[in-house]
């Protein structure tokens, strides 16, 4: 399947290029498809670069947890929940561990914990895939829930927003996690459709609801607050909710008698090996959506859009928004700059601007984290992996633009 979209984009990117050379006579299109290669191939290298250090230290601490038993007792509470969804785990495998720590990573907005959390967790998984080039069930269960994982405390957009001058920068938080809670289950829902997972299991259905419940308490409690109280008490929680962990880890290796600091020094060098071998899957990505960008393509499709929107006379506020959405799935920083261009072009509290917010909050970088976790364990076929994937993105960016004008439209 990634050889299908990476051929697709350099495909798309071609025939654009072509047109536009040859109709529209723009002599420079292949010169900018040349010069996004050339800089998206570095781009890739120092990303990689960066996660060296943040896979080192994430993989450390995460060994040291382990070595500690704290990591078995933290996911005692979600065994019934992960014997259901993922049967082909043992219980008390260091996967499952490896797995809640990053999708509770995930919820508090912790991208640089997560990632390193999420390779572990794919790492541990392919210790039992029988097939070590094809995409396990559990994989791919486990690959479609990080990329939909519901998001709590979106700060880094809070951010954004503040920066650029927004009149109240978390009034995005309440529909931020209406979109991403909505993308989560659809998520869970694509994949349980083609493992046969019953979801009306008691156990999986009281789990859920009881998520549920907890999505509206920290709805309906943030709601009382005012922006900047808001903003501290989100970003006091998620960093208080870390360091605890870290300690935790600490402690508990101290009362197990575990010898801690060897401990993180063994995790750490299976991080940075893990950065050094995601370097080629990342450039293959980055590159290829880079040139697909770069061609005017994607701004193509975006002009599609458009027209057929504007053919039924429906309101077509939503589509400035859309390169951000369009853009999510491959690439973050890519969608990141969108968000940030509508928010200059269109004012950061108009209607475009906030919903460009709400999508960058409400899905993840499908193809980025396919790329980086599967490449990271040498997984090829990814079997339905990337379709659940987009199927999540589809109703998370469908549920952003419905919430988006429910709020603010």
């Amino acid at each position: 399947m990634l050889n299908l979209i990476w051929i697709f984009f350099f495909i798309s990117a071609f025939i654009t290029a072509l047109f536009k050379l040859i109709v529209l006579g723009d002599l420079q299109i292949f010169s900018q498809i040349m010069t996004a290669m050339f800089t998206l191939s570095k781009t890739a290298f120092e990303i990689s670069l960066g996660l060296t250090g943040i896979l080192s230290l994430w993989l450390g601490i995460m060994r040291i947890g382990e070595r500690s038993g704290f990591i078995r007792l933290f996911t005692q509470a979600l065994t019934p929940l992960f014997n259901r969804l993922f049967p082909d785990i043992p219980s008390n495998h260091p996967a499952l561990g490896a797995m809640v720590m990053n999708i509770s990573a995930n919820a508090l907005g912790l991208d640089n914990a997560a990632t390193p959390l999420g390779i572990k967790a794919m790492k541990e998984l392919q210790s039992l895939n029988p097939t070590p080039e094809t995409a396990s069930n559990a994989q791919i269960l486990f690959l479609v829930i990080n990329t939909s994982a519901v998001t709590l405390f979106p700060m880094t957009i809070f951010t954004y927003r503040a920066q650029m001058g927004a009149t109240h920068p978390t009034d995005v938080f309440i529909p931020i996690l209406i979109a991403t809670y909505i993308s989560t289950l659809m998520g869970l829902m694509a994949v349980a459709s083609v493992q046969k997972i019953n979801l009306l299991d008691k156990v999986i259905f009281s789990y859920l609801a009881g998520f549920t419940l907890f999505i509206v308490g920290i709805l309906l409690y943030f709601s009382q607050l005012d922006q900047a109280t808001m903003l501290s008490q989100s970003a006091l929680i998620s960093n208080l909710i870390l360091f605890t962990l870290v300690m935790s880890f600490i402690l508990g290796a101290v009362y197990q008698r575990v010898n801690a600091y060897e401990a993180f020094i063994e995790g750490a060098k299976e991080g940075f090996d893990t950065a050094i071998g995601i370097i080629p899957y990342l450039v293959a990505m980055l590159v290829a959506i880079g040139v697909f960008r770069a061609s005017g393509a994607l701004d193509l499709l975006t002009d599609a859009i458009r027209h057929c929107v504007l053919a039924f006379e429906l309101d077509s506020r939503f589509i400035d928004a859309l390169p951000t959405a369009l853009m999510k799935p491959f690439s973050g920083s890519g969608a990141r700059a969108m968000m940030i261009d509508t928010m200059q072009v269109h004012g950061v509290d108009s209607f475009a601007g906030r919903l460009s917010a709400i999508v960058q909050g409400s899905t993840e970088t499908t193809f980025y984290v396919l790329a980086v976790y599967f490449g990271a364990v040498g997984i090829k076929n990814i079997r339905h992996a990337a379709v659940c994937g987009i199927i999540a993105d589809f109703f998370g960016i469908i549920a952003a633009i419905f919430v988006a004008y429910w709020f603010f439209g």
